[in-house]
């Protein structure tokens, strides 16, 4: 297992997201202008087990359901990026999201670099004010394997997938971040 995934972002920033099922966080961050690439994977689990599916679902290994986001920080910042994902996510829940619940669908920010931690941490302390509770992690990230194939852009290979994030959610991050 790469210690960070093994797509190389070709020099572009990385940003590790989990949200709930990985499929639809995905599609949203995938019509994002200004990401170059994402992939869905496991984060933050066991060290030693190479995770896949159903010993993520199992629960008992610490792994959550990321993506890996490659963005080009010229085009769209982390910021916007992270404006993003509050945009799709409730914070108050903790290890769920939609119908999903178990430790694998706790939400998460995971960082690889110094730069992008102090500005998650900075963003992170103004989300914590605009909400009563809030359970999202902001860490750096300690391991990552990327999911099995048929995970890799679910939502395209099965436009009417199951999806906690609506449609018109996904649409409306396309267009806030696209220039149109």
């Amino acid at each position: 297992m790469n210690e960070h995934g093994t797509g190389v972002c070709g020099g572009m920033s990385v940003i590790y997201l989990a949200g709930g099922c990985f499929w639809g966080l995905e599609k949203a961050f995938s019509v994002i202008k200004g990401v170059t690439g994402t992939e869905c994977g496991y984060a933050n689990g066991h060290r030693l087990l190479t995770p896949d599916y159903m010993t993520v679902c199992s629960g008992r290994f610490g792994y959550c359901e990321a993506v890996k986001v490659c963005y080009d920080p010229r085009a769209v910042s982390l910021e916007s990026l992270l404006e993003a994902f509050f945009m799709v996510i409730d914070p108050s829940q903790q290890d769920r999201q939609g119908n999903d619940r178990g430790i694998q669908y706790r939400t998460g920010v995971y960082w690889t670099d110094e730069r992008s931690g102090k500005a998650v941490t900075a963003y992170f302390e103004k989300e914590r004010g605009r909400h009563p509770e809030f359970h999202t992690e902001a860490c750096p990230l300690e391991n990552y394997s990327p999911a099995e194939g048929y995970h890799q852009r679910y939502l395209d290979k099965n436009p009417g997938g199951y999806c906690h994030i609506p449609g018109e959610e996904i649409e409306r991050i396309r267009r806030m971040f696209s220039g149109d």
